[in-house]
């Protein structure tokens, strides 16, 4: 078995946590992710910090490539001191006379109340100056960069558990390759003889055919049952899906792009096999590449 050092691929699941205080300031960071063909990211920042959403995402981004990932950064200030916002009073007025106008529009009764306007964000505004943004800012960028790096080793781990399962069932896939073209052998040998064996019977006068020309035949019909090349093939393909388990780079898409060369492979060895003992060796190795694509779905 390969020393699990060696496993670089990395889980699209995982959480992070980091926290931070500093003076009366507390940062606490969360992040959690999920598997997704592509990056979505839902952050939630302080109000206050709310002009770094760009910087925070991209600090997310680089760092985990693909993945369906929540984030949110909290503010508490550990005194009872209020946090540093600003109501903006013009905007609150103008939002419940929209309201108003709505209201008589669509003919709905129910009263204006106050959770109706905290969901429009822009009435509040940050009532620090840049100095301390850029100092709270700093603060809670180290706290995120932290739960990332946490949420990335849960995920390494994950990695780890899934590349010792992937190399197992490869293993077994190799194996089970070597059964096939065996069976493959004998079974083309037997073909052959049935073959001649028919022609035989058939012919009454051997003398009006080429025996060369009869040999020539036989040897068609058999290459055509001959797997030889699809073995190869699909021992070359796990030999690079092994590889890329180990590679430092994100391998999530060349993973599955093997998979579909693995299952190319096996369906043609079914379509040529004359043997119901390789269509159920075939069977198996369908049903283990399955296994493994369920698995891949989570790599990033």
């Amino acid at each position: 078995m390969t020393p699990q050092s060696l496993y670089m691929i990395e889980s699209m699941t995982g959480y992070g946590f980091a926290e931070k205080t500093n003076g009366n300031t507390t940062f606490s960071a969360e992040i959690r992710s999920v598997n997704s063909r592509f990056s979505e990211i839902n952050l939630k920042l302080p109000r206050v910090l709310s002009s770094r959403e760009i910087e925070a995402k991209e600090i997310i981004r680089k760092q985990l490539l693909r993945g369906k990932i929540s984030a949110s950064l909290q503010i508490t200030k550990t005194d009872g001191e209020n946090i540093p916002l600003r109501l903006k009073s013009d905007t609150v007025r103008g939002y419940i006379h929209l309201l108003r106008d709505l209201k008589q529009a669509s003919g709905i009764e129910e009263e204006i109340r106050l959770d109706h306007l905290l969901k429009f964000t822009d009435i509040f505004e940050s009532d620090i100056g840049e100095e301390e943004e850029e100092s709270l800012w700093h603060l809670g960028e180290t706290v995120l960069e932290e739960a990332i790096k946490n949420l990335r080793e849960m995920r390494r781990k994950e990695g780890i558990e899934l590349g010792k399962d992937f190399e197992t069932r490869i293993e077994s896939i190799n194996q089970t390759l070597l059964k096939i073209e065996s069976l493959s052998k004998q079974t083309i040998e037997e073909t052959r003889e049935k073959i001649r064996q028919k022609v035989r019977e058939i012919l009454t006068d051997e003398t009006k055919i080429s025996r060369d020309r009869l040999e020539l035949e036989v040897v068609l019909i058999a290459d055509k049952m001959d797997i030889t090349e699809e073995c190869v093939r699909f021992r070359s393909h796990n030999k690079f899906f092994i590889e890329a388990l180990r590679n430092a780079e994100p391998s999530g898409r060349k993973l599955n792009f093997l998979l579909q060369e693995q299952n190319r492979e096996a369906n043609t060895i079914a379509s040529k096999s004359q043997n119901s003992e390789i269509a159920q060796l075939v069977v198996f190795l369908k049903e283990e590449l399955e296994k493994i694509r369920e698995q891949v779905q989570n790599i990033e």
